[in-house]
């Protein structure tokens, strides 16, 4: 029998909250990218951290959402292992667009190879979470709406990758990230589209969606946290704020101007993150 599925058994909490959380991962990669960009010598250190706060965005954003799917005459579970395991793919794919478009510069042959690997590992992120649902019944996905998602998700991760090389003001990139937000999430609930799911008896999952809930929100407050120490370092960040016009980028110079010079004073530097 295939039951009647949902995806927004809370209303609009989960969708709405699930964007905002994708908003903020992508908000926080791109000020952390641009940052990367006017600090070669903390550029990994940045661009890891880059990685970090969009994976965990979109890993956020999708069990979030995953708050509000239910199906009805069965009850849901997951599987705890392959949970964290989608928050690593998560990170560790994001990681390799980033640092691809950050050591080897926003070239159309780069942004296509980054967004390409970055999206089908975004993608597999999604659909390794949905391999971690436990109820009794099984998932079927329609072929045509997966394939859809997947090529939402590489033009997201291009289009993210492309921001994160070439838009330094404030105010651009945030609303970078407002549009990423939107791709992201589209792109879950267009895989979510793809969902059918066909009971086969009694459920065996013994657990309440009380549970449930509080297993999920334990599951969140992990990546949760990073994020807030995420924007906290982004904020409290003095090189933050500055747009385009105060952009530089760094280029080696010797740390005083030459010997005979007695005017010759030190090099800004800036803190470390």
């Amino acid at each position: 029998m295939t039951a009647t599925v949902s995806n927004f058994y809370y209303g609009a909490v989960t969708p709405v909250s699930a964007y905002l959380m994708a908003c903020l991962g992508a908000a926080l990669g791109l000020r952390c990218t641009t940052r990367s960009l006017r600090r070669p010598d903390r550029r990994a250190a940045w661009l890891a951290l880059g990685a970090v706060a969009i994976g965990c965005g979109i890993w956020t954003m999708h069990f979030i959402a995953m708050i509000g799917f239910s199906v009805q005459g069965a009850l849901v579970g997951y599987d705890t292992t392959k949970t964290l395991l989608s928050l690593v793919v998560a990170i560790v794919v994001v990681a390799l667009g980033v640092f691809l478009v950050g050591y080897r510069g926003g070239s159309p042959l780069n942004l296509a190879t980054a967004g390409t690997v970055t999206g089908l590992g975004v993608a597999a992120m999604h659909y390794l979470g949905m391999g971690a649902i436990h109820t009794n019944g099984t998932l079927h996905y329609d072929a045509v709406t997966v394939g859809l998602s997947v090529a939402i998700a590489i033009g997201a991760a291009t289009a993210a990758l492309w921001a994160a090389v070439s838009i330094h003001k404030l105010w651009s990139s945030l609303g970078a990230a407002l549009v990423m937000g939107v791709a992201v999430t589209g792109m879950h609930y267009t895989g979510m589209a793809a969902v059918s799911v066909h009971l086969t008896g009694t459920s065996a999952v013994a657990q309440s969606s009380t549970s449930l809930l509080s297993f999920l929100l334990v599951m969140l407050a992990g990546p949760l946290a990073v994020l807030l120490i995420a924007a906290v370092i982004v904020m409290f960040d003095p090189d933050m704020m500055l747009g385009d016009d105060d952009f530089h980028p760094a280029t080696p110079a010797a740390p005083y101007q030459a010997a005979g010079d007695h005017s010759a004073q030190p090099s800004r530097q800036y803190g470390s993150w």
